[in-house]
């Protein structure tokens, strides 16, 4: 896990979008052991109270589960509900930005769609 380079979000949010990205491409499963606080602050050079305030959000919503004395473990169903929210958050948040782009740079998405898949 690397975090994005965009600087303009708190560390806390680009260590939440780490985490999610890895769960989502199955990095992580249901019921996976994540790293250990101290172990993804080392990884990411990140400060352990961050990494905690990242995973108290994920624990908060329901999508880690913490196992006293064993550590952190992906929630069963977490991978479907990350995806459901990243789903329409890209639709209602991601996508409008990327059509009103692409409307004014002229890209028709229909060629865009021929031209990547050829």
């Amino acid at each position: 896990m690397t975090l994005r380079t965009q600087h303009d979000k708190p560390v806390y949010v680009r260590l939440r979008e780490t985490i999610a990205d890895a769960i989502l491409a199955g990095k992580f499963g249901d019921g996976d052991p994540l790293p250990s606080v101290r172990a993804l602050a080392a990884e990411e050079q990140a400060n352990p109270l961050t990494v905690a305030k990242a995973y108290q959000g994920f624990q908060d919503e329901g999508l880690i589960v913490v196992k006293r004395g064993v550590g952190m473990f992906v929630a069963p169903g977490a991978r479907a509900r990350l995806r459901d929210s990243e789903r329409s958050r890209f639709l209602t948040e991601e996508w409008p930005e990327v059509r009103a782009r692409m409307s004014r740079l002229g890209i028709d998405p229909a060629g865009l769609i021929e031209r990547t898949s050829a």
